[in-house]
């Protein structure tokens, strides 16, 4: 028999997902011999055997790969024969760069969970169980490659047991990096009133949440505030302490069946909920709700999340089969991570605290997504789960990071066709989370083995992101108008670079004639946009006070629709302000003093939510809006008028006739639902109508829609649908939030485009 060779090089998620022993078992099947091993961007193996067998190997390599993994790139080259005697597995070979893409946290496969749940087995009841096939990966990793010397369990040592299986090619648990076992791994604690409790601290802590008390539950990402979610008095108490005012609360089920009893799943919603990422989903509750009405107010939906490590299985078989499982943080600070973060940061908040010793490198959030009918899902936050996870561009580049938006804020490296979206990460408004942002990108940065030679950023001088990004030396910098970056990371994400008519509509953003924009029409490709459209302006009486308080934003369209009677409209409507605070306001009004203009969707839907009742009180970012939505009559078909204007060149979409229409029939005494829905179909139809305007004048049929208003559904699944009935091709968000999480990655795509012109 003639022998031959053959190198491989595959790159991708490849490592942490039970690679190399899969290699092993397929050479061993084609009675190959030579080598694997991981190196800090690839997995590298050499064969030697017959052809038919290599060649046969070479199509397993693709076709049988484990679950978990993704393969990017699979290069194969000859090479003469050497005499391998057998096939091994190499230890791992660190290289200066690093292509490699590191898996995200996995939830805990059938496997572990049906080893934790047998008395006979030795990881019975062990909350740290975990193989090749799920576990923590990003959040412990401190390092390439990824090995365990290089990551936060290189402090435990393992038992002869657990090394066994680790050196074994056959076993699930090779190279299963964060490996343990009772004997030798993490161990878990109770900490009440600084004394450590470590007999049956789980049994403990479920005790604790069935009397009312609220715990601090260190998670694989870092810590969760629980509480047991039908208990008024609990969550109550709980959102007084976190100053948490109405925003809902996510809550851990049981399992799936209790998911059901609690919320109106579909087949989408249960595949969500019980898939890998296991994410917090969200779905319509059913009523009379099961749980406090305190979880979610003002909201159809409850956010819900199946167990997803061991700990979190062990704790729900014993306590409330329903718990609220709340990021562990005061609100708008940033998550806490480590045990003396949490003692600290959490003394106030929590009763007791259920601790363990197995460090968190990464901090990464719950991700939250929500399906929605016909297959589409509105992803709100991309975090636990799907980080690490790269995004083809369709564009080549050198390295070029994005720095994100101010809120909801995400960083994004990207080189060659490859972009990693960070986790979230939050709003950029407090020394804190700036903080963390900045050891995110550096640890990211590391990780990955790439330093940007170029940086992306808002146009917004006092961004902390646009900050961050001036004071890094020795780079090229780009700035990027903010909606523009919206509609490039929509048609980056479905791999499309030729010009759309792109529909970015939002809350607020820098736009390059110095005013706030929020309502846009824009013709863009990644390169280039042009501002073809936007919402009528209208003032913003105070500015950012204006964001934080509808009021104002109801004040402000009242005054443009109803001239000199809209304070008496404004009282009649039951918005009162105090006399002082209502003659600022009616000056800024007639003067522009400290009253920007703004071309706002988002302001236009606080406007409407305030003035017909719904929400005049923000406690939160998006409540108006969120709950005008929940608010709207499902079966209302009808709208109100609009008008589609031209000024210079640009349409202008004029919704005051809109909210008139809507003053006037809630003062009628219209039900507030009706007026929700007529609203929200009115605004779907103006935007259908200034696509085909564009249309007409333009020849273009791409529509790319992108901007936080698209994480309400009536309007994302509304809008979608009568655009496709219309013609158009509609591109949307599959794998990163309409909202301002998604700047980073437009921002990367369009630098990337820019460059590419420069460099022709």
């Amino acid at each position: 028999m003639e022998v031959y060779r053959r190198k491989f090089r595959i790159t991708g998620v490849v490592q942490g997902v039970g690679f190399r022993p899969f290699v092993y078992r397929l050479a061993l099947k084609y009675d190959l011999s030579g080598w694997v091993r991981n190196t800090s961007g690839s997995v590298e193996v050499e064969v030697e055997g017959d052809i038919s067998s290599i060649k046969a190997f070479a199509s397993g390599l693709q076709t049988e790969a484990p679950n978990l993994a993704q393969i990017d790139s699979l290069s194969a080259i000859e090479a003469d024969p050497v005499g391998y005697a057998e096939f091994l597995i190499l230890e791992s070979k660190a290289e200066e760069t690093a292509e490699g893409v590191i898996p995200a946290d996995v939830a805990t496969c059938p496997d572990c969970l049906m080893e934790i749940a047998s008395p006979k087995d030795r990881r019975f009841e062990y909350p740290f169980t975990n193989c090749t096939n799920c576990g923590p990966r990003f959040t412990i990793i401190q390092r390439v490659p990824y090995d365990r010397p290089n990551t936060t369990m290189a402090t435990f040592p393992m038992c002869e047991d657990c090394a066994r299986e680790y050196q074994d090619p056959l076993n699930r648990r090779f190279h299963a990096e964060p490996t343990a076992c009772p004997v030798c791994g993490p161990r878990v604690w109770l900490e009440i009133d600084s004394q450590r409790i470590d007999t049956d601290p789980i049994s403990a802590t479920a005790e604790l949440l069935r009397k009312g008390k609220i715990v601090a539950i260190k998670g694989l990402g870092g810590f969760h505030l629980a509480c047991d979610a039908r208990n008024d008095e609990a969550v109550s108490e709980l959102r007084v302490r976190k100053g948490r005012v109405a925003k809902p609360f996510a809550l851990m089920v049981r399992d799936i069946d209790e998911a059901e009893l609690l919320c109106e799943l579909d087949d989408a919603s249960k595949a969500l909920l019980l898939s890998n990422q296991r994410p917090i989903a969200l779905a319509r509750k059913r009523e009379p709700s099961r749980v406090s009405d305190l979880v979610a107010p003002g909201n159809r939906q409850l956010g819900l999340v199946i167990p997803y490590t061991p700990l979190h299985t062990l704790l729900m078989q014993q306590c409330p089969p329903a718990i609220v499982l709340t990021s562990g943080n005061l609100s708008e600070e940033p998550l806490a991570f480590t045990n003396g973060s949490a003692r600290t940061k959490l003394s106030k908040l929590a009763d007791a605290f259920l601790m363990n010793d197995r460090d968190i490198h990464v901090p990464c959030d719950d991700s939250v997504v929500r399906s929605l009918p016909g297959g589409d899902a509105i992803i709100a936050r991309r975090a636990r789960g799907c980080v690490p996870e790269a995004i083809d561009l369709p564009i080549n580049c050198d390295c070029i990071l994005g720095t994100g938006a101010e809120q909801k804020n995400t960083f994004c490296l990207a080189w060659g066709r490859k972009a990693v979206p960070s986790q979230h990460i939050g709003d950029l408004d407090t020394a804190e989370t700036f903080d963390y942002y900045q050891y995110a990108i550096d640890h990211l940065q590391s990780l990955l083995g790439h330093q940007p030679k170029v940086i992306a950023h808002d146009l917004h001088p006092s961004y902390m992101s646009s900050r961050y990004a001036m004071s890094r030396p020795n780079v090229e910098l780009i700035g990027v108008q903010h909606h523009h970056a919206h509609i490039a990371a929509c048609l980056a994400e479905n791999g499309r670079n030729e010009r759309c008519i792109g529909l970015a509509m939002d809350g607020t953003g820098y736009g390059t004639d110095g005013t706030i924009w929020g309502g846009e029409i824009l013709l863009a490709d990644l390169a280039s946009f042009e501002r073809v459209g936007h919402f009528a302006q209208v003032r913003m009486p105070g500015g950012e006070a204006a964001i934080r308080d509808p009021k104002r934003m109801a004040a402000a369209y009242l005054h443009e629709a109803f001239a000199a009677d809209n304070e008496h409209i404004s009282e009649c409507l039951g918005l009162s302000f105090q006399a002082l605070e209502q003659r600022v306001i009616r000056h800024q009004l007639e003067t522009g003093l400290n009253s920007p203009l703004t071309s706002s969707a988002g302001r236009f839907f606080d406007a409407i939510s305030a003035a017909i009742g719904i929400c005049a009180e923000r406690s939160f970012e998006g409540q108006p809006a969120i709950e005008l939505e929940m608010a709207a009559d499902e079966h209302e078909q009808g709208s109100y008028p609009y008008s589609i204007d031209f000024n210079a060149g640009r349409l202008v979409l004029n919704a005051i006739p809109t909210f008139k229409a809507a003053v006037e029939e809630r003062l009628a005494g219209i039900a507030p639902a009706t007026i929700a829905a007529k609203c929200h179909n009115s605004v779907i139809e103006m935007l259908a109508c200034a696509c085909e305007k564009l249309r007409e004048r333009e020849g273009i049929n791409l529509i790319a829609l992108s901007g936080g208003v698209f994480q309400n559904a009536i309007i994302h699944s509304g809008l979608k649908d009568k655009l496709q009935t219309m013609g158009f091709e509609v591109l949307i968000h599959k794998k990163m939030p309409p909202n301002d999480a998604c700047i980073s990655l437009g921002q990367v795509a369009i630098a990337a485009a820019i460059l590419k012109i420069k460099q022709e």
